[in-house]
């Protein structure tokens, strides 16, 4: 079965979503194929680094209603294994990470590229905005330092990026996490991992007639 994600890597329900699936996948018994598709939380430039709180403090009505909801998500997150430092992390456009997991993608590295991304930009404040980050990230999963700062400083894959985007948008993904499973069933949200694998199964059934 092809899953395909749609999640944008400063998406805190984005990691927890992929680390369940993850989960549900432990006992899930077929061959599974993962593709990492983008989507944008926000797409509009961010000129300087910023603090996630606050920036969120001005999208859900100020810091303390902003520190409220990241000490939810956090919780939430180290029900699963992951640590979240919201007071660390820092708003990015997330772009180029997009054109980077495509680029990983080719390469055999992409699952292990946005597990980086999600790791450095929740856990360890790094700016997944900044190119020199992200060559950074990307040597740390085996990409080759010269080849991605080319292709980061170039404008190769940004076309079929946005028309992914765009496909996303056509498709009717409004919200992240997204899961596809083999092509024509969507499963939204981060649900648990009994719930994703409850539908791993239907699909299968579905699928299959078995």
């Amino acid at each position: 079965m092809e899953i395909e994600i749609y999640a944008d890597v400063v998406c805190p329900w984005c990691w927890i979503g992929k680390r369940r699936m993850e989960q549900a996948l432990e006992s899930y018994n077929h061959p599974v194929t993962v593709r990492y598709r983008p989507f944008q939380l926000d797409p509009r430039p961010v000129a300087h680094p910023q603090p996630l709180l606050d920036a969120l403090a001005d999208k859900f009505g100020g810091p303390d209603r902003a520190r409220a909801i990241a000490a939810q998500v956090t919780g939430v997150a180290a029900s699963v294994g992951i640590t979240m430092n919201f007071d660390r992390a820092v708003a990015a456009n997330t772009f180029d990470a997009h054109r980077l997991v495509r680029f990983a993608s080719g390469r055999g590295r992409e699952a292990e590229l946005v597990e980086a991304l999600y790791r450095a930009h929740f856990t360890e404040g790094v700016d997944v905005g900044d190119h020199a980050a992200l060559v950074t990230l990307a040597v740390g999963v085996g990409l080759d330092r010269d080849e991605t700062a080319a292709f980061l400083t170039s404008t190769a894959d940004a076309a079929e990026v946005r028309a992914e985007l765009e496909a996303a948008r056509e498709l009717g993904v409004s919200s992240v996490p997204t899961f596809v499973l083999a092509g024509r069933y969507a499963v939204t949200g981060a649900q648990e991992p009994a719930t994703l694998r409850a539908a791993l199964d239907e699909v299968t059934r579905r699928e299959t007639g078995s």
